[in-house]
């Protein structure tokens, strides 16, 4: 069998949280809408239809909606970076890309968005 490595997307995932560092931002929650692409060999997975060897993106996203909305940030860095790190958590993942959107942080733009990516060293 070919070597398959596979992409998970977690697009538009909507929550809303406080971020931001004005004094509005800190009293009311405001939306952000994440998009995560998260990576992994699937060879096993493909092969056996075993879901001991896929990557269980339910309890990414899970992870991601209990940590957004329990706590509070001032960047868009620090909330991107905690979200990377949920998303690097399972022991297949080889590499991960958060996007986070802050959708009516600019006046005359859609919003404002922050981007990281990781990788393991194999």
């Amino acid at each position: 069998m070919q070597n398959s490595h596979a992409q998970i997307r977690i697009k538009d995932l909507r929550l809303r949280t406080f971020i931001g560092f004005n004094d509005e931002e800190r009293r009311n929650k405001q939306d952000v809408i994440i998009n995560a692409l998260i990576e992994y060999p699937a060879n096993e997975a493909c092969a056996t239809d075993e879901v001991s060897h896929a990557v269980n993106y339910k309890t990414i996203c899970k992870k991601i909606i209990a940590h957004v909305e329990s706590n509070r940030f001032l960047l868009l860095e620090k909330l991107t970076s905690d979200i990377l790190q949920i998303c690097m958590e399972p022991e297949q993942v080889t590499k991960a890309s958060v996007e986070i959107d802050k959708p009516h942080a600019l006046r005359f733009a859609d919003s404002v968005s922050f981007t990281l990516t990781a990788a393991k060293d194999l």
